[in-house]
């Protein structure tokens, strides 16, 4: 679908907030390359956003946060969709791509607490105090690390979860539980403009974050070259190789975003180098494996021999576009960045779960789900 006269480009969202906040951001980048162009926002709402009253491992469904959006883009109604990334599953629907990954934000969780607990931190927070959550990941590292707070399930989007927390009840199992904190994507509250309600930021060292956690990305059709090619400037080279790793590792783990899984990734390109830090964990945060790689990137010049062996006699670049090359790096579309690196960072991924698989990983893993799968029945 090479429409190359399109003046007014649909882009998807989900309804929230949150989601609308960043879809405008991601239309503003692109206005300012393309001011010609109107952008047209049509927003919906998922089924992760539709079914609030289960845990989201219960629902049993995949694609929860982005199946109606992806319908929407294979059907033509959209354009282009905007996605918080660590929405994204690591095997994208068939036809469609990553077409570009933002610069990420802060990676990192953070804890929002009720007016009347602000003068307290994840280990100072009084025995039995419920921390609420959505997320396996969070839940089997708070269970680990700090034993003496109780974690309940909280869904919606941020302005509900929010709202449950100031309200500082509801109902979780036919009970009453008094939230004393939640905790939240700090990339995600930031984009809110509501930093102040930050009362802790959660290092890396003690909670790992999500694949994806704190970038955007913009899906769109496979092999709509239009699309492709206004997406690519938007690509940032340290996010993608990031991503690329971590997904790579989830991809071999099985996992999906909702799994007991975290990672923490860092790029240095001062020393041409990557690393990697990834872990699983059982539900009640008993058992843990964790493992770190690192990898060196392509020194620049190796870069440019490898990409003059594609150019022609007379130094022109190749007639195929970058943003055409048919390979993927997990759903993600190289643009213009090295293969060589987009390599690396594959096999950094992978080999980093394949290191917590020889270790067991699987095993921790298959248990969490059958003790997912026999609370659905």
């Amino acid at each position: 679908m090479d429409r190359s006269d399109r003046k007014t480009i649909r882009v998807g969202s989900r309804k929230s907030e949150l989601a609308l906040i960043q879809t405008k951001f991601v239309i503003s980048q692109l206005k300012e390359l393309h001011p010609e162009i109107e952008f047209e926002i049509v927003s919906m709402t998922t089924m992760g956003d539709r079914v609030l009253d289960k845990p989201l491992p219960k629902i049993g469904e995949k694609s929860l946060f982005t199946k109606d959006l992806e319908v929407a883009l294979l059907s033509g109604t959209v354009d282009l969709i905007v996605h918080s990334l660590k929405d994204l599953p690591t095997v994208m629907e068939i036809g469609t791509t990553i077409g570009a990954v933002l610069k990420r934000d802060d990676p990192r969780d953070a804890l929002v607490l009720r007016d009347d607990c602000k003068e307290y931190q994840l280990d100072s927070l009084p025995s039995k105090s419920f921390i609420g959550t959505s997320s396996l990941r969070r839940t089997a590292q708070l269970k680990r690390k700090f034993p003496n707070l109780q974690v309940s399930d909280v869904r919606g989007n941020l302005n509900t979860r929010l709202k449950k927390l100031d309200n500082s009840e509801s109902t979780v199992n036919n009970t009453n539980t008094n939230y004393s904190g939640i905790i939240l994507a700090l990339a995600g509250i930031q984009r809110m403009g509501w930093e102040k309600r930050v009362s802790q930021i959660i290092d890396s060292d003690v909670m790992l974050y999500a694949v994806g956690q704190g970038a955007l990305a913009v899906e769109c059709r496979l092999g709509d070259d239009y699309i492709l090619e206004m997406l690519e400037p938007l690509h940032h080279y340290e996010t993608v190789l990031q991503v690329v790793a971590e997904r790579g590792f989830l991809t071999r783990l099985g996992g999906g975003c909702s799994a007991p899984v975290g990672i923490r990734s860092t790029v240095c390109l001062t020393k041409n180098a990557m690393s990697l830090d990834g872990a699983v964990w059982s539900l009640d945060g008993a058992e843990e494996l964790q493992f770190s790689s690192s990898a060196e990137l392509a020194d620049k010049k190796v870069i440019q021999s490898h990409i003059d062996q594609y150019r022609g006699e007379d130094g022109e670049p190749p007639k195929k576009c970058p943003y055409k090359q048919p390979k993927q790096f997990v759903g993600v579309t190289p643009g213009k960045i090295s293969y060589l690196d987009l390599d690396t960072a594959l096999k950094l991924g992978t080999e980093l779960a394949e290191n917590l698989i020889s270790k067991g990983a699987l095993d921790i893993m298959n248990a969490a789900k059958e003790i997912i799968h026999s609370t659905i029945k």
